[in-house]
C-alpha cells in the first residue's frame, strides 16, 4: 500500500523519484507526486496528480523539467479523503517549510487537526498526512539554539512520540538543502548507498524502488530516523541518538523485477514457481548417512523443543492465510500435533487461551503485513514460540519473530501472488516432515518418500505449466461468467479457496469456495443452468465423495472443471472439462492444483482486457489495518 522514494545526491532527482515510484506501482496507488528542493533557489516544487504515475511523468517531462538534487515522491492509496490531486502526497505545511509524503495511518489526526486549528493552523485537504505535517512544522519551529539538523531530529521524535498509528515518512525541511529525513513506526523503509551518477543515498518502502541504483541496504527498525545527504547517512533512535546499522546486500538485482519479455509479471511469476519451490526446497534437504534429511537449523529449534510442542497456531492474511490451511493439513497428518490456522486480523481481537508448548508460524511474503506484525507481537506478549516464514530479508516479522524460515521467491511485483504463495507451501511441507521426523512421528522410510516427493515438486509444478494452452482456450469461454463456485474436501477446500481468490483478485468475477460436502446444506441453491463449478479431486481418500458432490452440481445444470492426477473414467463423464495434474504426494497437491487455477484467472482477466498486475482497489502489502 502507497509506496515512498526519498533521493539526496550529485543528480537531478525527479526522475531517480519517478524511476523509483514506477517500481512500487504493484504495491497499488490512486494517485501520485513528487516534491524536488532546488538548492540555487530555496524553493520546494510539488508536483501531483490524479491516477496513474504516466500522467506525473507527462507533466514533468519525465521529471527532466524539474530541477533540484534531493526531493521525496510517492503514490497513494486513498484512506482519509478521495483521490485527487489535492488529497494526492506529498503535503505540507504553509510556505513549504516542511513537505512531507506518509505511508500508514495516522489514528488520532482528528484530535492533531483540532489541536493545530486552534493554534491558527489551516487545513487544505482531507487526509490523516497533512496533521502530521503540520504537526511537524508545529514541533520545528518550537525547537530553537541548535543547529538545523539536531533541530530536525529533535522535532520529528516529538512529532513521533505524539502520532497514533503507523507510518512511514519521508521529509524535507525547507531550510536545509541536499537534505532528506525519513522516519519510521510499523511501516518498512529502507535506505541505499547509490554508486555511478547517481552518487548519493536512496531511500523507499520498498527495494524494487533502489536495485537500479544499489543493492546495499539498511533496513529501519521501528521508530528510528534516518538522514541522508549526498555523502552522509545517520540514523538516530526515538531519543535521538546517533546508531550504527550494518548494510545489507540484496542477492537479486533490478532484472529480477522486470517483465523479461512476459506480458504481465503475474504470468512472468507463475512461470518462476518451480524455480521458486526448488530454491527453497533444496538447501533444507541435505544427504545424511545414504538418505535425504532436513536441515532446518536456521530456525533455531532444537530437537528437543520440537518434542515438546504440543500445538501449532499458522497465522497469515489472504493467500498466506490459505497456505496456513494446507499447513494444518499436513502437519497434523505428519506430525500428529494439534494445529489450527487463524487469520491475523481476527486473531488480534479474540481472547483466545494459549496452550502452553505452541509453535506460532506466521506467514507473509512481504514481512511488513500490518495485522500479521500486530499478531506476532500478541503470540510472543503471550509467550508463544514464533517461527516466521517471508520472503523479504530483513522485514519486520522477519526480525520480530524468534526464528524466520526465508522463501526464495525473489521479487514478486504483480499484486495476486502466485511464486511467492508456492514457495510458502513448499516451506510449510518442510517444516511438517522436519517436525514429525524429529518427533519420530515417521518411519526413516516415509521420510525418505517424503523428501523424494519434494525434491521432484518443482519438476511436477513445471509439468502443470503444460496445460496452459487447453486452460487458455477454457477461460476464453468463461470469461463472461458472473458466478464461479470452487468445491474439494480436505486439503483440496483449502486449495479451492486460493483458486477462488485469484479468479476474484484480478478478473473481478463473483466465486466462493466451499467444502464439497457442505453445498447440501444450503449453497446448491445458487446452482443454475450455467454456473461454473470447479472441482478439486487430488485427495484419494475423499476421491468417490467429490464424484457424488460432482454430479450433484451437474445434476442441477453446472457446467464442472475439474481437476484431478488420478485418471478415472467415472470423473471424465461427470464433468464438462478435466484438468489432469501430475502425480505427487497427496499432501503436496496443493503445489500442483494451484497452477491451473492460477492461470484459469490469469487469463480470464486478459480475455475481459483487466489490468492483471494491478487490480483494482487492491494493494500488494498491505501495511495498514
Amino acid at each position: 500500500m502507497c509506496g515512498i522514494v526519498g533521493y539526496a545526491g550529485g543528480a537531478q532527482a525527479a526522475p531517480i523519484l519517478l524511476h523509483g515510484l514506477k517500481k512500487l506501482e504493484y504495491r497499488g496507488y490512486d494517485s501520485a507526486g513528487i516534491a524536488v528542493r532546488d538548492a540555487s533557489s530555496a524553493h520546494i516544487e510539488v508536483i501531483k496528480a490524479k491516477g496513474r504515475l504516466d500522467r506525473l511523468m507527462d507533466m514533468t517531462g519525465g521529471g527532466q523539467a524539474v530541477c533540484g538534487m534531493s526531493g521525496v515522491g510517492h503514490t497513494r492509496w486513498a484512506t482519509h479523503g478521495e483521490p485527487s490531486a489535492e488529497n494526492a502526497h506529498p503535503h505540507y505545511s504553509r510556505e513549504k517549510r516542511v513537505v512531507i509524503v506518509h505511508n500508514g495511518i495516522i489514528e488520532n489526526y482528528q484530535e492533531i487537526r483540532d489541536m493545530l486549528e486552534r493554534r491558527g493552523y489551516r487545513f487544505h485537504t482531507q487526509t490523516d498526512t497533512e496533521a502530521a505535517a503540520l504537526l511537524l512544522d508545529c514541533a520545528y519551529a518550537g525547537e530553537d539554539g541548535n543547529s538545523p539538523q539536531e533541530r530536525a531530529v529533535h522535532a520529528i521524535r516529538t512529532t513521533m512520540l505524539r502520532l497514533q498509528g503507523s507510518y512511514a515518512l519521508g521529509i524535507l525541511f525547507h531550510d536545509q538543502p541536499d537534505v532528506v529525513y525519513a522516519a519510521r513506526r510499523d511501516s518498512p523503509l529502507v535506505v541505499g548507498r547509490c554508486t555511478g551518477e547517481a552518487h548519493g543515498h536512496i531511500l523507499a518502502s520498498d527495494v524494487p524502488a533502489v536495485l537500479s541504483y544499489t543493492r546495499d541496504v539498511v533496513y529501519l527498525d521501528n521508530m528510528e530516523i534516518a538522514r541522508i545527504t549526498k555523502d552522509t547517512l545517520d540514523i538516530y533512535s526515538i531519543d535521538a541518538e546517533r546508531i550504527s546499522k550494518p548494510m545489507m546486500h540484496i542477492t537479486w538485482d533490478a532484472q529480477a523485477a522486470e517483465k523479461g519479455g512476459y506480458e504481465h509479471f503475474m504470468i512472468k511469476e507463475i512461470h518462476e514457481q518451480p524455480a521458486a519451490v526448488r530454491d527453497t526446497l533444496s538447501p533444507r534437504i541435505v544427504s545424511r548417512n545414504g538418505a535425504p534429511d532436513t536441515d532446518l537449523t536456521e530456525t533455531g529449534l532444537t530437537d528437543e523443543e520440537i518434542r515438546r510442542i504440543q500445538r501449532v497456531l499458522f497465522v497469515g492474511c489472504g493467500s498466506a492465510y490459505h497456505a496456513g490451511l494446507v499447513g494444518v493439513g499436513v502437519t497434523e497428518a505428519l506430525a500428529r500435533i494439534p494445529c489450527s490456522a487463524e487469520l491475523a486480523s481476527e486473531l488480534r481481537y479474540r481472547n483466545a487461551p494459549v496452550q502452553p508448548g505452541t509453535l506460532c508460524v506466521l506467514i507473509s511474503q512481504s514481512g511488513e503485513t500490518a495485522d500479521s506484525l500486530a499478531a506476532l507481537r500478541l503470540c510472543k506478549e503471550k509467550g508463544m514460540k514464533t517461527l516466521a516464514i517471508v520472503n523479504v530479508v530483513g522485514s519486520s516479522i522477519a526480525r520480530e519473530a524468534d526464528a524466520v524460515l526465508y522463501t526464495h521467491a525473489g521479487p514478486e511485483i504483480a499484486v495476486a501472488t502466485t511464486k511467492a504463495y508456492s514457495a510458502q507451501l513448499a516451506a510449510l511441507y518442510l517444516l511438517a516432515v522436519h517436525l514429525s521426523s524429529r518427533r519420530a512421528a515417521i518411519s526413516p522410510a516415509q521420510k525418505q518418500e517424503l523428501l523424494e516427493a519434494l525434491t521432484a515438486l518443482d519438476g511436477k509444478i513445471k509439468q502443470a505449466l503444460g496445460e496452459k494452452t487447453r486452460i487458455q482456450r477454457f477461460a476464453n469461454t468463461f470469461a463472461a461468467c458472473r458466478d464461479v463456485f470452487f468445491i474439494g474436501r480436505g486439503l483440496d477446500h483449502a486449495l479451492c479457496m486460493e483458486g477462488s481468490l485469484k479468479l476474484k483478485e484480478i478478473s473481478y468475477i463473483h466465486s466462493e469456495a466451499y467444502a464439497a460436502g457442505e453445498l447440501k446444506h444450503g449453497a446448491i441453491s445458487l446452482i443454475e443452468d450455467g454456473t461454473l463449478v470447479i472441482g478439486a479431486a487430488t485427495q484419494p481418500q475423499v476421491f468417490a465423495k467429490m464424484l457424488s458432490g460432482i454430479a450433484e452440481v451437474k445434476s442441477r445444470g453446472a457446467c464442472v472443471l475439474a481437476l484431478s492426477a488420478q485418471a478415472d473414467d467415472r470423473l471424465a463423464e461427470a464433468a464438462d472439462f478435466c484438468i489432469g495434474l501430475p502425480g505427487t504426494h497427496p499432501l503436496f497437491a496443493a503445489s500442483v492444483g494451484v497452477v491451473p487455477l492460477q492461470l484459469l484467472a490469469y487469463y480470464i482477466a486478459c480475455e475481459r482486457g483487466l489490468d492483471v498486475d494491478k487490480p483494482r482497489n487492491l494493494a500488494k502489502s498491505v501495511t495498514v489495518e
